[in-house]
């Protein structure tokens, strides 16, 4: 695998690579089977730009986040991520996200970022948060799924969904498990729910 660290232009080639310090990392090409790791410290902000990527797994998330204070995915170019097969554990993680983030992520950009997976698109544990860019999300589960929180502020989202299009869910506290939709435009597709929080559900300025 490519250790990289500071910032820098990739080249997807045929071998992992993985972030292991603050900085913006800018990654185009076309790669199978390679997985991007995000392996920072706790206060690391990393910044990944998508300048035209086309990955293909078959059974590990292309974008995996372990440790890292916040990770933004910026799309600067075209780009799609695909998984095909069932989705390989990291011992007790259950992976099962083509982008899949143990930390706070969020998604900006000004391009389309296409995303097809056996299982969900992307999956945070944390907070997901997205602020601007287009996403084509096709997943035999949920489009998008949080722990903590989904919040929208601008994007279109064009979601084809085997369960729900949105999910936030924590067992654990009340307060969190939310979705706030503040802007964007949406057409959702779903097996399921379009939207499901276990918590509130706020949609522009509607505080009840």
């Amino acid at each position: 695998p490519t250790t990289i660290m500071g910032s820098l232009r990739q080249i997807l080639h045929s071998e992992n690579i993985t972030i292991t310090s603050a900085g913006i990392y800018v990654i185009s090409g076309t790669a199978k089977n390679v997985t991007i790791y995000v392996e920072a410290s706790s206060e690391d902000k990393v910044q990944i730009v998508l300048d035209g990527v086309s990955i293909s797994n078959t059974n590990l998330p292309c974008i995996y986040v372990k440790t890292a204070d916040k990770v933004f995915v910026t799309t600067s170019g075209d780009s799609s991520l695909v998984v095909s097969g069932s989705f390989t554990a990291d011992g007790d993680t259950n992976l099962d996200g083509v982008i899949f983030s143990k930390s706070d992520i969020t998604l900006n950009g000004t391009r389309a970022l296409t995303i097809q997976s056996t299982d969900n698109g992307i999956v945070g544990k944390d907070d997901v948060k997205v602020t601007g860019g287009t996403y084509n999300i096709t997943a035999t589960s949920k489009a998008i799924e949080a722990n903590d929180s989904i919040r929208i502020a601008d994007g279109v989202f064009v979601l084809n969904c085997g369960t729900d299009g949105l999910h936030a869910e924590n067992d654990e506290d009340d307060s969190l498990g939310y979705i706030y939709i503040g802007g964007g435009e949406f057409t959702i597709k779903a097996g399921d729910d379009g939207i499901n929080a276990s918590g509130k559900v706020l949609i522009g300025d509607n505080n009840s």
